[in-house]
């Protein structure tokens, strides 16, 4: 590795100790506080994508990993979703199933670790669990490794999502090369400052769906079909997100192929949520599931829209009704993206023959259509925080779209909505998100006129 710059060394020692101002001092609701530094951290993580030299790629992949390591004891500062992690794997390690009923009801089994204190801390006890059976599994050994610490645990799941994270970024530098992307790119997703401080920050479990989903990828470029399937059946047990992603596969592996990948992921699929063919164990899965589109909002683009028409017309929240339906449509859009013959680009021209796919070499549109696909759901979501989009910035590292670059910067300001009581959502923040992000994409679309593919 090649002696770096004196400006190197200096911009790396500001962004550590930026990341550790906010992982360990600053609370989430000192919005101003929060807002400088993550700015601070963006501009940084800008300059260096902008100047950084191929020769400088080792070394800042390097720090990304430094900067993930230096919030591996720290508390999640962001999200108290870590709470219930806890709970659900103290659960498991006490031999019961976290999915059977509320929470409420297992403080009257005096259970060791599940306590009042505890529940306390919980950021939704009046709803079942909604975590699948691959995150129910870390949660489990978190807790077997550390059975009586928070902290303890904390750091167990840290060291795991950091593993999947290193994983993460080498598997994106084999499969750009691969695909001669610039390798460069590989630092738009190890050093976002989202992906950072929302994975082995604030423990999201995106770091898992995004390093199966890699890992899947690069096992069909070497051509192991039923590998590759099991492994992204992995990415499903991790959240269910993932599911939307597989039409994408179908006309691009030929029918064969498809049999094969589409089996694995069934099976695998299959084994990893057993344990929840239970009747009990279904109906509370199925009702948080349902809970999500009826209940659930926040930091909405399409929905919002739809729910203010429904207060202008019917005077109340509409929610209930209207948040399936835009699921529903979502899945058609989807599945038209998904399913169209899209191809690599031949002298400057795009090619729709879908008798002519070729594989492996046609996989190279697979991310950009992924992106597109889920893109597509986050627009229709009734809900999407921060952490979400990390997936989707991924996706955009194979192509040369950088509006979700920008959406990482100004999804933050979701995070103005904290106070020391309560959260109430900051809906002009809303506006200018979607507003910038939306507008900067229509700018990729038509000024720049780029692939949809690339």
């Amino acid at each position: 590795m090649p002696r770096q710059k004196p400006l190197s060394y200096l911009l790396f020692l500001v962004t550590l100790i930026a990341y550790g101002i906010i992982a360990y001092i600053v609370p989430r609701y000192e919005t101003t506080q929060l807002f400088v530094l993550y700015f601070l951290l963006f501009g940084s993580y800008l300059w260096i994508l902008k100047t950084a030299s191929d020769k400088e790629i080792t070394f800042w992949v390097i720090c990304s990993v430094i900067f993930r390591l230096s919030l591996l004891v720290a508390i999640p500062t962001l999200s108290d979703d870590f709470y219930r992690f806890i709970w659900d794997g103290r659960l498991i390690a006490s031999g019961y199933h976290p999915f059977a009923e509320l929470p409420g009801f297992y403080l009257q089994k005096e259970i060791p670790g599940i306590d009042s204190t505890l529940y306390g801390l919980l950021n939704s006890p009046d709803y079942f669990t909604i975590y699948p059976p691959f995150a129910q599994f870390v949660f489990w050994i978190s807790v077997w490794i550390s059975p009586q610490s928070v902290i303890g645990s904390v750091v167990v799941m840290k060291v795991l999502v950091l593993a999947a994270e290193i994983g993460s970024i080498i598997l994106l530098n084999k499969i750009l090369k691969h695909f001669t992307v610039n390798s460069k790119n590989v630092l738009i997703y190890a050093l976002n400052p989202l992906v950072i401080l929302e994975l082995t920050g604030n423990l999201h479990f995106e770091a898992f769906i995004i390093f199966f989903i890699l890992l899947s990828l690069y096992l069909l470029l070497q051509q192991k079909i039923l590998v590759a399937g099991i492994a992204f059946s992995f990415s499903i047990a991790a959240k269910l997100l993932p599911i939307i992603l597989l039409p994408v596969f179908l006309i691009r592996l030929g029918l064969k192929k498809s049999i094969i990948f589409y089996g694995a992921v069934g099976v695998g699929t299959l084994v990893f949520f057993l344990p929840l063919l239970n009747f009990d164990v279904l109906d509370g899965f199925s009702e948080s599931f349902a809970l999500y589109f009826k209940s659930f909002e926040f930091n909405a683009s399409i929905y919002y829209l739809v729910r203010e028409y429904g207060y202008w017309v019917y005077d109340y929240n509409i929610i209930q009704t209207v948040g399936w339906k835009l699921g529903l449509i979502s899945t058609i859009v989807m599945l038209l993206i998904a399913l169209w013959p899209l191809q690599s680009i031949s002298n400057g021209k795009l090619k729709f023959d879908l008798r002519n796919y070729k594989f492996p070499e046609d996989l190279i549109t697979i991310p950009g259509i992924m992106m597109w696909v889920m893109l597509t759901y986050f627009l229709f979501t009734t809900t999407l925080h921060p952490w979400y989009i990390t997936t989707l910035l991924m996706f955009s590292v194979f192509t040369s779209y950088r509006f979700v670059m920008i959406w990482s910067a100004l999804i933050f300001l979701t995070y103005a909505g904290y106070t020391i009581d309560g959260f109430t959502e900051n809906l002009y923040f809303t506006t200018l998100e979607y507003v910038v992000v939306i507008g900067y994409l229509v700018y990729e679309l038509t000024w720049k006129r780029k692939s949809l593919a690339y």
